[in-house]
């Protein structure tokens, strides 16, 4: 097994484009230095939640190569190298390592979803980790792909020892207990969701790679230090705080209420990419009520 290891917080951080469409690689300077002024672990390039699906290949290995230049020392570079064809998420991942990430999340490939039966994921993630010069995490998202890594192909892949853990955006709290029953200690299980980061932390995980922690890592942070003081009102208490903000900034408004939710917190978010669409006034005001009713902004 790979010897990757994180704890902590690391925001699927988000890509500014200017009013034009072109990425805006100033406010990308601008977010992760701020970012470096909190406890965060690392940093996630081209996440769900970073509009990769809309990058182009140079902009993907551009945008690597840019956060492992401005982020802080110790800090984490993991990249998002998932593509439909085992082929080229290889050829994605190893350009990822020389820009300067040290490890790969590789999504599901999903656009042949019937036919992505476990043998065929077992053996597209196989063959990804045996090319792969870093260590891959396994990426499960049913929200997007349609289609979840059932729990047995979890633990087939495990054994793999360039395969060092996966992120599960799933939301389902019943899987940590049934992947952790069926993988070596040193698999690493990173839950996906800020509404399931205080129930994963505690049953035990460790990472976190959440959207909300674009803009309230501090917040997410501050989750894990009180579980691990054994504090659980006050953790209670500020899981009860996040979950409406989590769910404007993800499930309600998606990217660009992530965005907007981000720049009134100082961060230079940018506009979305088309074809996704800016928020309306009306789901703006709801954003900064939501945001207002949680503390986060006056």
């Amino acid at each position: 097994m790979s010897a990757f290891q994180v704890r902590g917080v690391i925001p699927p951080i988000l890509t500014p484009f200017t009013q034009s469409g072109d990425l805006d690689e100033r406010a990308h300077k601008f977010n992760v230095e701020k970012w470096n002024g909190v406890g965060l672990a690392g940093y996630l390039v081209l996440g769900s939640n970073g509009e990769a699906p809309y990058l182009s290949e140079q902009e993907k290995v551009r945008l690597i190569g840019l956060t492992a230049e401005y982020a802080a020392g110790g800090r984490m570079i993991l990249a998002g190298t998932g593509l439909e064809s085992t082929r080229e998420t290889i050829r994605l991942t190893n350009l990822a390592a020389g820009a300067g990430a040290h490890a790969a999340l590789v999504i599901t490939p999903a656009f042949f979803g019937s036919q992505m039966s476990n043998d065929a994921l077992i053996s597209h993630f196989r063959a990804v980790a045996d090319a792969s010069l870093i260590p891959v995490l396994l990426y499960n998202v049913p929200a997007y792909t349609r289609l979840s890594i059932p729990v047995d192909v979890v633990g087939e892949l495990s054994s793999h020892a360039n395969i060092a853990g996966m992120k599960d955006s799933s939301g389902e709290i019943e899987r940590i207990g049934a992947i952790r029953a069926v993988v070596p200690d040193s698999f690493q299980y990173i839950i996906g969701s800020a509404a399931a980061w205080y129930p994963g932390l505690l049953r035990g995980v460790r990472a976190g790679i959440l959207a909300l922690s674009n803009f309230a890592g501090a917040a997410c942070a501050q989750m894990q230090k009180l579980v691990d003081e054994g504090k659980k009102d006050e953790s209670a208490k500020l899981h009860e705080k996040i979950v409406p903000v989590n769910a404007a900034v993800t499930s309600t408004y998606g990217v660009a209420g992530l965005k907007y939710a981000s720049s009134l917190l100082g961060y230079q978010s940018g506009y979305v990419r088309s074809p996704l669409r800016e928020l309306s006034d009306g789901a703006r005001h709801d954003v900064k009520r939501i945001l207002a009713q949680s503390g986060f902004i006056e």
